[in-house]
């Protein structure tokens, strides 16, 4: 209506969008269909992009523009991407490991099956730190409680050495899918010893239980129990407290007696395991 008015009566273009209550914006502004047609040849050109590769973002797509010889500037180009709603994260197919189910079968030697899992918390200060767990679930023994702001694959191997050189070699090792235990490095040391892992399925921890058993232990004894000023600290409590665990803490689960007192452990020279290749 302010269009015709304009065009008809000669009404000046600021009368007539006062006449009407339109803005000025409003009335220079291209109708929707006007602005598809003009931008026509952008749509295609984007919608070829990101059909060909569908988790580029803006400043790929406009260089990819540019590299086919449009000259689009990118104002114009993110204003047609967003007007396409590309800037939206797009949802694509998560991936889903599968693993076979292990059965949790309690035995009566050690160094059958270590379980292994890390648990999270933050010093006084806010600082983040992890602590990496290895129990032994013939006797739920604690075999390792390190403590660390990070613990990479490599270091988790360190533990890994160090375990190994004093305990003997598992069959096997339970663990969950993260990248640590799932990763190429860790995978490839416990192949090149000939020890299994056996992987829990995603999402399911209970596969996991006597590790996550002995977590919920170990928070509510140590690590919600204490105020932690460094992680040097949080070292020395935990090496305390797993003294403690193996050699006085009465376990139910184990006729309520300490697992070094209810199974103890016959240490085996390095390298050795029960089963060979």
């Amino acid at each position: 209506m302010a269009r015709r008015a304009v065009a008809k009566f000669g009404l000046k273009v600021s009368k007539a969008c006062e006449l009407f209550g339109l803005s000025r914006t409003t009335y220079y502004s291209q109708s929707e269909s006007n602005r598809i047609q003009r931008d026509a040849a952008l749509i295609e050109a984007l919608n070829k992009v990101v059909e060909k590769h569908s988790r580029w973002g803006f400043w790929k797509c406009f260089n990819k523009l540019r590299m086919d010889g449009n000259r689009w500037n990118h104002k114009r180009c993110h204003r047609v991407y967003c007007e396409m709603k590309l800037n939206i994260p797009r949802r694509t197919k998560k991936r889903i490991i599968t693993r076979p189910k292990q059965p949790l079968i309690v035995f009566n030697q050690h160094n059958r099956v270590w379980a292994l899992d890390f648990v999270h918390d933050a010093l006084y200060d806010g600082r983040r730190f992890r602590v990496l767990n290895i129990i032994d679930e013939s006797n739920r023994e604690a075999l390792a409680v390190e403590p660390g702001f990070s613990i990479p694959a490599a270091r988790l191997i360190r533990v890994m050495n160090r375990l190994v050189d004093f305990y003997g070699l598992p069959d096997a090792i339970r663990c969950d899918n993260g990248a640590e235990m799932a990763g190429h490095a860790f995978r490839q040391w416990a192949e090149d010893r000939c020890v299994q892992l056996m992987f829990i399925k995603p999402g399911k921890p209970n596969q996991n239980a006597f590790a996550e058993r002995f977590n919920r232990t170990f928070r509510h004894e140590v690590l919600d129990a204490h105020l932690f000023a460094s992680i040097r600290e949080v070292e020395q409590i935990c090496d305390q407290w797993r003294t403690e665990y193996n050699e006085e803490r009465p376990h139910e689960s184990l006729n309520n007696l300490p697992p070094s007192v209810y199974m103890p452990r016959v240490i085996q020279s390095a390298g050795n395991s029960i089963f060979n290749c």
